[in-house]
């Protein structure tokens, strides 16, 4: 009786383990046959909302949008007239672009290959902390050190460091990940061919580092176009393009915010039609930087092989 009961157990936990056995094997081919039909139907939750977005602005904007109201630098306010916020716009991006680029590509440098892993992983962590903050957070640090500690005012130049704070994170995060991929052999070849850091850095890693970084600078500009809460919070609006650095100014993310937030005017068709331009812009930067990039990645084809 003894052995009867115990050849019994181990029949009955082998009888288990090919039930389990079964189930999983059932499940796992179930959610195979699924995942199928889901992803495209999750893809179509995400995709309408978008397209019904982009639909109802461009369809409000497009009928009103013309040369002359891209051109015209009258004031804005009173009528149809998007000159002097395009103009202030390219400059605000333009130069925050410059600034984020200086300190993230020394930030991805410096990460990727002189600091110690333990001082670069705090700084990773730093930037990831930044690209995750909210930017009416931003706005405030940047009204607060720019505007009030620097005593610079709500002006033209607060509002482009307070952005490009905003963006450096993004540069930064795609440069140390560029500069962090490039194949140790290679870096190893470098440096016992005699070459020094800047010389490696300069002719051999940033080429091959370019796409990515590339990526990481319209990924960057896309985002600055489009953020609203750092020039809201740190710039006068301003009628001219800033004649100065000190000078207001105005940006197209502002004049939809002040456009919504009034009654049904001139200002709503504004704030459509910087909406549309803003949705053309962040298209034609993530459009071109997949050609660019595309195309750079064919002339260091056969480098890895």
């Amino acid at each position: 009786m003894a052995t009867a009961v115990g050849s019994a157990a181990p029949l009955e936990a082998s009888e288990d383990l090919r039930r389990g056995e079964t189930w999983s094997i059932r499940w796992r081919t179930g959610f195979d046959r699924w995942i199928g039909f889901l992803l495209p139907l999750l893809f179509l939750v995400a995709i309408v909302p978008i397209l019904d977005v982009v639909y109802y602005i461009s369809s409000k904007a497009v009928p009103t949008l013309t040369w002359g109201v891209l051109t015209s630098t009258g004031d804005y306010q009173l009528h149809d007239a998007l000159g002097v916020p395009i103009e202030s716009t390219f400059l605000f991006v333009l130069l925050a672009t410059v600034i984020a680029v200086v300190l993230g590509l020394f930030g991805g440098v410096a990460t990727a290959e002189f600091l110690p892993e333990r001082a670069a992983g705090w700084v990773r962590m730093s930037a990831n902390l930044l690209a995750g903050m909210p930017s009416v957070i931003v706005g405030y640090f940047g009204y607060f050190a720019f505007c009030l500690y620097f005593g610079w005012g709500l002006s033209f130049i607060a509002g482009v460091f307070t952005l490009s704070f905003f963006m450096t994170p993004y540069i930064f995060r795609t440069a140390d990940l560029a500069f962090s991929s490039v194949p140790r052999p290679i870096r190893e070849a470098a440096y016992g061919s005699g070459a020094r850091p800047t010389q490696y850095i300069l002719r051999i890693g940033t080429p091959i580092a370019f796409p990515q970084i590339l990526t990481g600078v319209f990924l960057a500009m896309a985002i600055g176009v489009g953020e609203t809460a750092p020039i809201v919070l740190t710039v006068q609006p301003g009628l001219l393009v800033p004649p100065t650095l000190t000078s207001p100014a105005t940006y197209l993310t502002a004049l939809i915010w002040t456009g919504f937030s009034q009654p049904p005017s001139v200002a709503l068709t504004i704030a459509f039609q910087a909406a549309f331009l803003i949705i053309v812009v962040v298209l034609v930067l993530n459009i071109a930087v997949r050609i660019i990039a595309a195309r750079y990645r064919k002339r260091l084809e056969g480098l890895y092989q």
